[in-house]
């Protein structure tokens, strides 16, 4: 499926969306907008945010804009913008314009000057431990600041030299004259700036006072005509503001705030300040470890971004809990991958099988399909030599006949190969079998005998002619379904299992591919080369997702 045949299903959003078009409100246009704040990673959560942006402006023939929130220069960086276009181009879209709220400081300042002539702003000189004594609770109403009834004249010139950099960070806010007895806290005279005597990654030292986000975004959405501003629940408090600040300001247009449900998935948390705190303690080894949550984690693990547009439509969009197992994750990203990966065998945690009827100078070359199901994938040559490895757990000593593998006097298949029959082992001085002598019957190639019964199938790479690899396997990060409802610290709950790293080989036919290249490893799961290969020769992949789902009927790891 191409990302042109995704539609998203009818949803709330898109009802409200096709009533605006009938009755032609925002003369029957559709703009959105995606606006992260540079201070971190994008996460599957915003993935979600990404796609229902994007996706429905594009339903309905509509634009969106990219626009980073760089209000707070204390956090962020222009390494952060970078990655976020990264992500959001590899996802599959594009945004009609790049903005910055940083692009708006100038007309934001504008703005608040104009609040300030109107008797609708005022600067408080109060702490902002007196500010939050004075806000009262949410049963007990606030108290009005005693600076709010400073005269027009007087706050003007306290926010002129504000901006001029006069006073130390902290010494004055600007907040809105609204509500202090409001039942809803956001309307009790909220800060709309602050003084920050910091360099911003985008306009230097230009600017010594910023804007808060609740101010911020609602004129930015009006600056750039968007129509339907979406957002999750957390900001549905939030709305009465971002209406009341543009119905006292003279706009160029009205967006309206439409919210939706957060993401919440399995075994992982979304908090950027517990992402970021797992980065810098090194429990994860960067933003785009395969095991984090972040759209460039996932990238380097091997999702194919059309899986992650599949997860995001196949959730929904509701106003509430959107708790989502990890299993749906795992099976959108395996449905992308069975029909496109090719195979390939690849042995994790090798054994030495000898097949002793066969000379040591042979090597036969076999022709395997890279595809059963699809022979447009064409087959590659795979040397069949009389050393070759199976995989440990693939061979037993003795077994009842549920065990499907090879076994001590009895006879299994290797894949896409012959019928081989175990004839005898060698241990060690603790009794680990460390090689296996089985013979191969040269007229199985292709079908099975018809006066024996063999177990079953295995994979299997030549021991002599092969590449040498590295493979880590994953776990979820977390133990615990929801770590972030759990009592104590987060970083207890982390599984010390959720990286596991193998020592094996592949078959000689991966030399030279492309990186990108996701596997079907037969029997084993799907894997991707790492971005990262060193420079000791040896490949490196990552478990991209296993062939069956990983979680028991209880949800536990």
């Amino acid at each position: 499926m191409t990302i042109n045949d995704e539609r998203y299903p009818a949803n709330f959003i898109s009802a409200i969306i096709e009533s605006d078009q009938a009755s032609g409100k925002h003369d029957g246009r559709v703009k959105t907008r995606f606006p992260p704040e540079p201070n971190g990673y994008l996460h599957i959560g915003h993935a979600k945010a990404i796609c229902l942006n994007f996706g429905l402006a594009k339903d309905f023939g509509g634009q969106t804009n990219l626009r980073f929130d760089d209000t707070n220069p204390i956090k962020e960086d222009i390494a952060f913008t970078t990655a976020m276009k990264e992500d959001i181009t590899w996802l599959g879209f594009n945004w009609a314009d790049e903005r910055n709220a940083s692009d708006y400081f100038e007309a934001l300042f504008d703005y608040a000057v104009q609040l300030i002539r109107d008797g609708k702003a005022y600067v408080d000189s109060l702490s902002g431990d007196e500010i939050r004594e004075y806000r009262g609770t949410l049963t007990e109403p606030g108290r009005n600041s005693p600076y709010r009834d400073r005269s027009i004249d007087e706050n003007l010139d306290l926010f002129s030299r504000m901006r001029a950099g006069e006073f130390a960070d902290g010494a004055h806010v600007l907040r809105l004259k609204i509500d202090m007895a409001s039942g809803n806290m956001n309307l009790r005279d909220p800060s709309i700036y602050r003084i920050r005597h910091v360099s911003h990654h985008q306009t230097g030292d230009a600017w010594c006072v910023y804007p808060l986000y609740d101010y911020t975004h609602c004129i930015s959405d009006a600056l750039e005509h968007i129509t339907h501003s979406l957002c999750d629940t957390g900001f549905e408090d939030h709305r009465p503001l971002y209406n009341w600040v543009l119905e006292q300001l003279d706009m160029p247009s009205r967006p309206q705030q439409i919210e939706f449900s957060r993401l919440n998935l399995q075994y992982t948390v979304t908090s950027k300040r517990k992402l970021k705190q797992l980065v810098e303690e090194g429990l994860v080894s960067g933003w785009d470890d395969p095991r984090m949550p972040t759209i460039a984690g996932m990238r380097r693990r091997g999702y194919p971004p059309a899986s992650l547009r599949d997860f995001c439509r196949r959730i929904g969009i509701t106003k509430s809990e959107n708790n989502v197992e990890l299993a749906l994750l795992e099976s959108c990203v395996r449905e992308a991958l069975e029909p496109a990966a090719p195979r390939a065998m690849a042995v994790l945690d090798p054994v030495k099988l000898v097949i002793t009827n066969l000379p040591e100078t042979a090597s036969l070359s076999l022709q395997v399909a890279n595809h059963p199901k699809d022979p447009a994938m064409g087959d590659r040559q795979v040397p069949f030599t009389r050393e070759v490895y199976i995989d440990r757990a693939d061979f037993r000593l003795e077994a009842n006949r549920k065990y499907k593998r090879l076994v001590l006097h009895e006879e299994v298949r290797l894949r896409g190969s012959y019928v081989i029959r175990a004839e005898s082992v060698v241990t060690d001085d603790t009794g680990n079998v460390v090689e296996i002598h089985a013979t191969y019957d040269p007229e199985t190639l292709g079908t099975n005998p018809p006066d024996r019964k063999v177990r079953g199938v295995i994979h299997w790479v030549s021991a002599t002619e092969n590449l040498p690899a590295e493979f880590r396997r994953f776990q979820p990060l977390f133990k615990v379904p929801f770590p972030d409802a759990e009592d104590g610290d987060y970083r207890d709950l982390i599984n010390p299992d959720s990286e596991v790293v193998f020592f094996g080989y592949v078959e000689r036919s991966l030399a030279d591919q492309d990186l990108s290249t996701r596997y079907q490893f037969e029997r084993e799961g799907y894997f991707v080369q790492d971005a990262d290969q060193g420079r000791d020769g040896v490949l490196r992949f990552n478990e991209i997702v296993g062939l069956r789902d990983s979680f028991s009927k209880t949800g536990q790891i």
